[in-house]
């Protein structure tokens, strides 16, 4: 027998096929060891994954999904809630005593999202983040890798630099609202294998990949294990369910500003002001996995801003609806994909930048037109301006979703006003926010 070769039973050649592949799957997962604890959370993943994108009753039409009709810091004046997320909570006085009523108001495929609504509230009084495998009680860290619902808020405006990527649990609200939270110049958000998770109200930017060897990161209060090294992502949401991203201001982060792969799904990414980067959001991170036809995304009343070059979003496989956003600048495309996404633009105002090689909104990514001639992407009452032009393609939609999952659109000529409170608001106590 060969030194290093010996005969594999067909049971355990079948297993030792199934964790194979496995690791390869997992090989951007940034776990550097895959134990048990990290094979049951998968386990729990992909089940949520099914349960959230596959709701039979209710399931919607095309004519149903096609069928309708200088921003806050310059304005004063009273409380104006200018798209219907905001109008669930935001000109309300008792915002800060009924912080709550925020998971009544996700809406589109992230809708059924509450977070922490079922637990305690956790205030982060410690700006810190020295020990990643023993977190102090009051720093963030300590508050998100815990088992139960919380609802996570802060004590004092805070600056927050990670040592090393923050690995959020399931069923958490983290609710930057009434200080200024900015998480800046450090390591990235992750979400992984967890299910439920609100992000609202706190400033990203200056993401760097962590350490270059990586290294021990708690991820829950009876484990921690080994993590290779990280992105450099805004925010990374990798094999997970009901995730909503509201009024976050997002810039200038190593890799992506926000990352949606490996199954994720429910999604709603809403009211957030996006600046001065590259690669902008990523819904699936490759064209060999094909298990991401699982997506459903909603991108809904944010503003693309100065400095923003490509990615708007990125899509692979899955179901995307980009409904009354504001795309003021770009400078090579605003919306891409490959291996046949469905996108769905409903009511955006897209201003072509001045070079006359990037009108177009779209752009198919290493596919001949022979191909991408058949994927759905459609757009309605779109606002083109400055030369913009979408490319519509494809004929029905042939994916089933739920119809309560679509956020109703407003004319394009209406997003100026939809998206005029985009980014981190500076809400006071006792006051409408």
């Amino acid at each position: 027998m060969v030194d290093g070769f010996r005969w594999i039973r067909p049971g355990s050649f079948v297993l030792y096929l199934v964790f194979f592949f496995l690791s390869a799957a997992l090989s951007e997962a940034n776990i550097g060891d895959f134990d048990e604890y990290w094979q049951q959370r998968k386990l729990m993943a992909d089940a949520a994954a099914e349960a959230t994108s596959v709701e039979k009753e209710d399931i919607g039409t095309r004519r149903e999904m096609m069928g309708t009709t200088t921003r806050k810091s310059k304005f004063s004046g009273p409380c104006r809630a200018t798209n219907p997320i905001d109008r669930c909570w935001r000109c309300r006085q008792d915002w800060a005593t009924d912080r709550k009523r925020l998971a009544r108001c996700a809406k589109g495929f992230g809708r059924n999202t509450t977070g922490g609504l079922a637990g305690k509230f956790y205030v982060v009084t410690d700006g810190t983040d020295d020990d990643v495998v023993n977190p102090r009680p009051g720093t963030l860290r300590w508050g998100v890798i815990q088992i139960e619902p919380l609802w996570i808020t802060f004590a004092k405006t805070m600056i927050i630099t990670l040592k090393e990527e923050l690995i959020i649990r399931g069923d958490k609200t983290i609710d930057g609202r009434g200080v200024q939270v900015r998480i800046t110049n450090g390591a990235q958000l992750t979400l992984q294998f967890v299910n439920n998770v609100i992000i609202h109200n706190i400033h990203i930017n200056d993401i760097v990949s962590s350490n270059k060897d990586g290294g021990y990161v708690r991820d829950s209060p009876d484990h921690f294990g080994w993590r290779t090294v990280s992105d450099g992502d805004g925010i990374t949401v990798f094999g997970s369910t009901n995730v909503w991203l509201d009024h976050l201001s997002l810039s200038n982060c190593q890799d992506g500003l926000i990352d949606v792969i490996a199954k994720s799904t429910g999604v709603t990414i809403s009211n957030c002001h996006l600046t001065n980067h590259n690669d902008v959001m990523l819904f699936s991170s490759s064209d060999k996995h094909p298990e991401d036809q699982i997506m459903q995304i909603t991108v809904a009343f944010n503003h693309f801003g100065r400095g923003l070059v490509q990615r708007m979003p990125r899509c692979r496989w899955g179901f995307f609806h980009v409904v009354n956003n504001d795309y003021t600048h770009w400078l090579m495309y605003a919306i891409g994909g490959s291996k046949a996404p469905t996108i769905i633009s409903q009511g955006n105002r897209y201003i072509a930048p001045p070079n006359l090689a990037a009108k177009q909104v779209t752009k198919q990514h290493d596919t001949p037109e022979s191909v991408w001639k058949n994927w759905v992407w459609h757009s309605e009452n779109d606002l083109f301006m400055e030369g913009a032009y979408f490319t519509v393609t494809g004929g029905q939609i042939n994916r089933q979703f739920n119809k309560k999952d679509l956020i109703k659109p407003r004319n394009g000529s209406y997003v100026t006003r939809l998206t005029r409170y985009a980014g981190s608001l500076a809400c006071t106590p006792g006051k409408p926010c």
